[in-house]
């Protein structure tokens, strides 16, 4: 199972760890005050990864929440990748500077790609993890407001073949925090359309029976947030598969 990467995740608005339904803002609803005593609880289950995001820096387009990263990263030893309003190269030198292992992409690769390709050249494709999410298999952006006519599978291919980059999640819309089950099928595709990725499974993961077709499928890791919070899947399960 080393082969396949649990990564919980934090979504932050004022500070504090919430989570949405399908990325709509009015369907908030607070788990934690504080982000640190949940990432703790996931270290002390052994979990080496974080999705960490920053849902205000989504909504104003720069990072926001950077002292909730910093502190993370501070007092734990969680690899962190950190997104939501990485738009510039400040953003990139602040989120690197407060701890990030890894910053998480998503429309600016859509939408300036001439300078995320800046980015990359200048910081190397390891340091980023690209996020495509995805409605009907075209990519949707600016917290999914907004859909495009790109096919995740070009969108993914054009992005390894001229920047190296192979570090992927895929968030499928329609099953985001909705805790029906991941789209196994669509990442089957993905993983047989765009060789040599690393793609991990975002949004759906409702129950530990969830993950078995995903590490079949080839994903390497899945992204759990709700099914944490809810309790549907509980970190000492988690802890005795990563065993």
């Amino acid at each position: 199972m080393a082969s396949f990467t649990i990564i919980p995740a934090i979504d932050i608005i004022d500070g504090k760890c919430v989570r949405l339904s399908q990325g709509d803002y009015a369907q908030k609803k607070i788990y934690n005050e504080h982000p640190l005593e949940v990432a703790l609880q996931f270290e002390d289950a052994g979990i080496k990864r974080l999705h960490l995001v920053d849902l205000d820096g989504a909504k104003a387009g720069k990072v926001t929440n950077w002292k909730v990263l910093e502190k993370i990263a501070g007092k734990t030893s969680l690899q962190i990748d950190f997104g939501g309003g990485v738009k510039s190269f400040e953003d990139l030198t602040i989120i690197f500077e407060c701890g990030a292992a890894l910053a998480t992409i998503g429309s600016l690769a859509v939408k300036d790609k001439t300078l995320f390709e800046q980015m990359v050249k200048q910081y190397g494709p390891e340091k980023f993890f690209i996020g495509a999410d995805v409605k009907k298999e075209k990519i949707a952006i600016h917290g999914w407001l907004e859909q495009t006519d790109i096919y995740v599978y070009d969108f993914i291919n054009d992005l390894k073949q001229s920047l190296g980059l192979t570090q992927f999640f895929c968030t499928d819309i329609s099953k985001d925090g909705m805790m029906q089950g991941p789209a196994t099928d669509l990442y089957k595709n993905m993983i047989k359309e765009c060789e040599g990725i690393s793609l991990t499974a975002s949004g759906g993961v409702s129950k530990m029976d969830d993950l078995y077709p995903l590490i079949e499928a080839g994903c390497s890791g899945a992204i759990i947030g709700k099914a944490i919070y809810e309790g549907t899947i509980q970190l000492a399960d988690l802890q005795q598969m990563m065993t």
